[in-house]
This record gives C-alpha cells, sequence and structure tokens, in this order.
C-alpha cells in the first residue's frame, strides 16, 4: 500500500480499522452468544481471521471445512474435515452456527441451510456475512475466470491457499430470505452495507471512485441492494 492510500485511508475512512468488516461481524455474533453456548464456525479454514476466535467466550466451540487446515485451527476446541452439505454433527448440537464470507462459496445453498437447521437446537441462531451479488465486486467477479480473483487476493495479501472459487448463489436479501423460508428459519436481520472500497485502494483514481461510490449508495436507503455486504441473523423455528 502507497502513502497516498495510506493518506486517504486516514482522511477518507479514519475510524475504519484493517479489517472492519470482520470487526463488524464479530460484535454482530456477541450480541446473540452467550457463555454456555455450543459454537459452529461453518467454514473455519485455518484460522486466519482473529476477530472469528470465539474460544473461551463460548462453552465450546467446533468448526467445519473442506480445507484439511481446520483440524489444526488454533482458534477451535475441534475441528473436523467436511462439506457444509453434511455437517458431521448430530441434530440439535448447537446454540449458534456463524459463516464469515462462506456463503459465495456455496453450490448447493439449499442443502447447507437445511443442515444448518439440522444442526442447531430450536431457537438456534445462524449468523453470516457475505457479499452483495449486486455490488459491483461480485458482479466483476462473476465475469471474471478464479485466477484472476487469486490474482487480485494476492495483492490485497491473501494466500493462495486462501482464495475459493466463488457462485453467489446464496448472495442476495432475496435468495437468503428464500432459503430461509424453505428450511425453516425465521429472518431476524439482513442488513446492507457499504464502506471503505477494499478491492479498489490500489489507487488514487480507482480509490476515489470506490468513494465516491460509497457516499453515493449510503444517501438513502433506495440504494441498499448495491452495497457490498450482507450481514444477516437467522433464527431457527422453535423456541
Amino acid at each position: 500500500m502507497g502513502a497516498l492510500t495510506q493518506w486517504l485511508d486516514a482522511t477518507l475512512y479514519p475510524d475504519i480499522s484493517r479489517n472492519w468488516d470482520d470487526e463488524l461481524f464479530r460484535d454482530r455474533i456477541l450480541e446473540h452468544l452467550k457463555p454456555d453456548d455450543v459454537v459452529l464456525d461453518l467454514g473455519a479454514g485455518a484460522g486466519i481471521v482473529k476477530q472469528m476466535n470465539f474460544k473461551g467466550v463460548a462453552r465450546r466451540v467446533c468448526g467445519v471445512d473442506i480445507d484439511p487446515r481446520v483440524v489444526d485451527n488454533p482458534m477451535l476446541d475441534e475441528g473436523r474435515i467436511s462439506d457444509a452439505s453434511a455437517i458431521p454433527y448430530e441434530a440439535e448440537t448447537f446454540d449458534l452456527v456463524f459463516a464469515d464470507n462462506v456463503l459465495e462459496h456455496l453450490a448447493e445453498p439449499m442443502s447447507v441451510f437445511q443442515e444448518v437447521a439440522r444442526v442447531l437446537k430450536p431457537g438456534g441462531m445462524f449468523l453470516f456475512k457475505t457479499p452483495n451479488k449486486w455490488h459491483y465486486v461480485p458482479t466483476i467477479a462473476r465475469m471474471t475466470p478464479h485466477w484472476f480473483h487469486a490474482a487480485v487476493n494476492g495483492w490485497r495479501g491473501r494466500e493462495a491457499d486462501d482464495v475459493f472459487p466463488t457462485l453467489y448463489r446464496a448472495n442476495s436479501r432475496s435468495d437468503v430470505e428464500s432459503l430461509a423460508a424453505a428450511t425453516g428459519f425465521d429472518v431476524i436481520a439482513i442488513d446492507r452495507i457499504e464502506r471503505r472500497p477494499e478491492y479498489l485502494r490500489f489507487s488514487v483514481p480507482t480509490y476515489l471512485a470506490g468513494a465516491a461510490y460509497e457516499r453515493f449508495v449510503n444517501m438513502a436507503p433506495l440504494f441498499a441492494p448495491v452495497r457490498i455486504l450482507l450481514v444477516g441473523a437467522l433464527k431457527r423455528s422453535g423456541n
């Protein structure tokens, strides 16, 4: 990151931290998390996002991922290698399930939502953060190959092992509402959020264009459908 980018960060977004989206999501999770909860990190991976560490905050934290590094994830009490559409736990095991940047990778989101509902206790919470497919970043991503995504994320400091193909089959408010209704969830909240233009911070012109976009879409609720993040809270029907 160049000096000009750092200056723009400090000038245009002085209160935004490097991992602002994960910090925001952590706060949302903590709003629902209780000390005696048993928690599942869906798509836990190797544990590279420190804001998703709830070990010691909840009674027990488990995680699943197709990435074999999940078994050594230091933020979990237990990690299991598994696809999200076949979660290897008994029914009604968890009080809370969360998914940080996972929904965009799902090939069969209906199966995953059904599995999450199965392993949640009645009244349990499913919390997620994922890109909104109608924002310009996912729109471009859907039109470009995976190697391009890997290159862009590599420039942003992401290791190649932590970049996975994206499909965006559960990545709009209406997508999530339909999936929730079909799988026994009540929608508590689905917020659409736009802040610093992370993917456009590689030059001054692109940064300024992204900042102008951010200002525009935050002018009124009318523009919420094209903000970058979906942050949602779903409650399994029951208690």
